[in-house]
């Protein structure tokens, strides 16, 4: 997306009046290095990878894929440790109940694991691969009958086959008890004609709409398939979501000895929130079901589990697949309308791995990141390039690139789903549909003129603009979130290398447009940021060094706030 100097104002008029970021103009850079995925990289160009590849850039991680290259460092962080939000909310309850034995854990202690992850874990590309793949796999506190601990242990499920096989991944979403509640087919009967009860539906039309296929079926590249009259042809009928819906039934909570009490929920095994659902025979459908092109013949023996394996290696199998994941995973880490080649080489890589495997996700992020559009910088001019960063990969990126800490040790920043807040919050969408449509175009604007899609858009509004606005002025000036025991609040920081360049306002621009920019900062804004921070005096005479001090770090705090709210950094090229 190409870029101007576009300030708050211009941000709000961008999102309500049509003159959308793409139609900003003017920015000019100064050249990065992505170099691929096997030259050198320079600090920039390791940036710009970051900035799509984890919740931003910090020194050691630029220096980390200046060391490795560009394929050496995905390699190495698909490696990485992962750690688990189930144990982190585990951990919290333990602590709440030595307080108070009454006390239990909910999403507060999950959004805490969150920041905690985005912030400071070691496994960057796995965490932001995480918040894509959970965009697309929706679950939400929104639906009060989740369970705390068992959304965290849903987290850690996501993050433990970021880079498996996208057909594990399936069967893992499938049998995920909280998928189970937030879908409503967890208890899903089989039909019964003498009361007219039906199968529960909700599973079998969202996996197939927003998990896996689509509505409408799609060649290689993306693009839709159309008939002879030129209508796009569609993937599924309501009958195929009636078939489907028979093969989830006789699935429940977890038991090592299920029952009719158990399937009720009753005698409820301690770990029945986070280990998968098991099969119950006698509430599955025995009846025909039609679904796909695939015909399960009607039986006498109730086979849940191979009715499920059949259901879910029909999806897996399906030509859809490999490019609906992979414009999934394009427009949540590089660009919002990636081309049609674009789609259709990760897509390939989906088909194939190169080995003959299908569905290998370390192959295809590793396509994704690595593909000439993601890593040329030519590309990344383009008018078409780019998305709007997510509001929380923002805070996040505020926390990594400045070095935030959390005084308790619990990384207590709440939800921010309010739109005067980030309005957004990891898991809290506001529907199955997640925050926003992939295909969503904002009306009355440029992008909509030019056939291009914005999907983070859809959250965009007066209200929003401002809340986010208020909210990263509170964080970098005093801070943000709240925490027991903590005084004023938790996550804070002293920007203590910013500090040491505030005497020379270019010196500190420089650095901002290394880590908030990766080196594409306009000069035009690079000036404007000049300007505003030579209009904060640094004391001389007989000034304190505590004055001093106070005068660089509000200096700082100026342009970060500055840069963070622009145009031009809210739009990730």
């Amino acid at each position: 997306m190409n870029v101007r100097r576009c300030g708050p104002a211009a941000l709000v008029a961008a999102a309500l009046g049509g003159a959308v970021l793409s139609g900003c103009s003017g920015g000019s850079g100064n050249g990065t290095s992505g170099a691929g995925s096997g030259g050198p990289v320079t600090p920039t160009g390791a940036a710009r990878l970051l900035t799509q590849a984890t919740f931003g850039p910090t020194d050691a991680d630029i220096a980390a894929v200046q060391s490795a290259g560009v394929d050496g460092w995905i390699t190495e962080q698909m490696a990485a440790p992962q750690p688990s939000s189930q144990a982190f909310m585990t951990a919290q309850l333990v602590a709440l109940k030595a307080a108070n034995p009454n006390a239990s854990v909910g999403p507060t202690q999950f959004y805490q694991s969150f920041w905690q992850q985005a912030a400071t874990a070691p496994d960057q590309l796995r965490e932001r691969v995480t918040l894509a793949l959970s965009e697309q796999f929706v679950v939400s506190f929104q639906f009060s009958n989740v369970d705390a601990v068992g959304m965290g242990a849903y987290w850690d499920m996501l993050g433990a086959n970021a880079f498996g096989n996208f057909r594990t991944l399936l069967e893992n979403v499938t049998l995920n008890p909280q998928m189970g509640r937030y879908l409503t087919y967890l208890g899903n009967q089989k039909e019964n004609p003498a009361t007219g009860q039906h199968p529960d539906e909700n599973y079998a039309r969202e996996v197939m709409q927003l998990m896996t296929i689509g509505l409408w079926q799609l060649n290689q590249d993306g693009t839709q398939k159309l008939d002879g009259s030129g209508n796009p042809i569609a993937t599924y009928t309501h009958d195929d979501i009636a078939g489907l819906a028979k093969v989830f039934t006789g699935l429940s909570f977890y038991s090592p000895a299920p029952t009719a009490t158990t399937f009720y929920g009753g005698n409820k095994d301690p770990a029945a929130e986070v280990k998968p659902m098991s099969y119950y025979p006698a509430f599955h459908s025995v009846s025909e079901k039609d679904f796909l092109g695939v015909v399960i013949p009607a039986s006498t023996a109730p086979d849940p589990a191979g009715d499920v394996k059949i259901a879910l290696d029909t999806l897996f199998n399906h030509p859809n697949v490999g490019p609906f994941v992979a414009r999934n995973l394009i427009q949540h880490l590089v660009t919002s309308n990636p081309s049609p080649a674009y789609v259709s080489r990760v897509a390939g890589v989906f088909n194939n791995n190169g080995k003959g495997v299908r569905g290998d996700m370390a192959a295809v992020v590793r396509a994704v990141l690595t593909d000439a559009e993601a890593r040329d910088d030519t590309a990344a001019g383009s008018a078409t390039f780019g998305k709007l960063r997510e509001p929380v990969v923002r805070m996040a990126n505020w926390m990594r690139a400045f070095g935030a800490t959390s005084a308790s040790g619990t990384w207590g920043l709440g939800d921010t789903s309010a739109a005067t807040s980030l309005d957004q919050a990891v898991l809290n969408a506001p529907s199955v549909f997640n925050f926003w449509r992939p295909g969503y175009v904002p009306s009355n604007s440029k992008l909509g003129t030019a056939g291009l899609v914005g999907p983070e858009f859809q959250v965009v509004d007066e209200v929003s603009v401002a809340g986010y606005i208020n909210t990263l002025s509170s964080a970098i000036t005093s801070g943000v979130g709240s925490a027991s025991g903590v005084t004023g609040p938790d996550i804070r920081t002293t920007y203590a290398r910013e500090v040491s360049l505030a005497a020379t306002p270019q010196s500190l621009v420089d650095r901002l447009n290394t880590l908030l920019f990766y080196g594409q900062m306009s000069s035009g804004l690079q000036q404007t940021l000049v300007n505003a921070i030579n209009s904060v005096p640094i004391p001389g005479g007989s000034a304190t060094a505590a004055q001093i001090t106070a005068a660089q770090t509000q200096r700082v705090q100026l342009a970060v706030l500055m840069a963070m709210t622009s145009g031009e950094y809210l739009a990730q090229r």
